[in-house]
């Protein structure tokens, strides 16, 4: 005999497994009535009718809370209603208890499951915004965007695409060429490939022959013979005659 218990009796179940291999319409009800049963009500009718063996047809003569088997499929499934008679047409249903193998549970009333159902979707949707946010970045200059954690292993197997590098104006491509030719006359190639793939050549630059030493020798002695002549002799100044009085 096994018992689950806690609070509220939805979340609680009860099986005997002593009773389990013999169940049947027939004596599912003495099983159901079981005092280690906390479902069971022994103020009930059934009690009652019990103790003075009679048959379960005295239930409908008499007033009060009663069970009866309302739905039987073999050898899984029973359904036992706990309900209020008032005559013998009419009773109030109290609860429902299903036994499925042996194992009995309390079947949840219609607002129970509409506020379990409104509570699951309610954190589903808190837990939704909760991992929508743990994606979320922000910064001053950028703003906002979203960043997975997939994404880096995404960017990784994604091949990488080439920027299509926006074409250049007539004039950008006239001031390049023109800086080119620029810079070669300045630093002329000290080597060249004839071929892509080839032995880099280096280029023969021709020297200006240099002049005679002796020719530099006389020009060096040009200026000096010219700078030693005697310069003219300049003139003295007047002289000064007596003023006549």
């Amino acid at each position: 005999m096994e018992t689950k218990c806690c609070d509220n009796l939805l979340g609680i179940s009860w099986v005997d497994s002593g009773w389990v291999p013999i169940l049947n319409p027939g004596n599912v009800l003495d099983y159901f009535s079981e005092r280690s049963n906390p479902f069971y009500d022994r103020t009930c009718n059934n009690e009652v009718v019990k103790m003075q063996r009679l048959t379960l047809e005295h239930l409908n003569q008499m007033v009060g809370v009663e069970y009866i088997l309302l739905h039987a499929q073999e050898p899984i499934l029973y359904i036992i209603r706990k309900q209020q008679r008032q005559s013998p047409t009419q009773v109030i249903p109290l609860a429902d208890y299903y036994i499925i193998a042996g194992v009995v549970y309390q079947a949840p009333d219609l607002g129970t499951v509409i506020s379990s159902r409104a509570l699951s979707a309610v954190h589903g949707i808190q837990s939704a915004f909760d991992e929508a946010m743990s994606y979320c970045r922000y910064h001053p200059s950028k703003g906002y965007w979203w960043h997975f954690k997939d994404q880096e292993e995404r960017e990784k197997v994604k091949p990488k695409t080439k920027k299509k590098e926006e074409p250049s104006s007539l004039f950008q491509r006239h001031r390049v060429d023109t800086l080119l030719l620029d810079l070669r006359s300045k630093f002329p190639p000290t080597f060249y490939q004839p071929k892509p793939g080839d032995k880099p050549i280096p280029v023969e630059v021709k020297k200006e022959p240099e002049p005679p030493a002796e020719t530099v020798r006389q020009e060096e002695r040009e200026p000096a013979t010219k700078s030693s002549a005697p310069a003219p002799p300049s003139k003295p100044p007047p002289e000064k005659r007596a003023r006549l009085q």
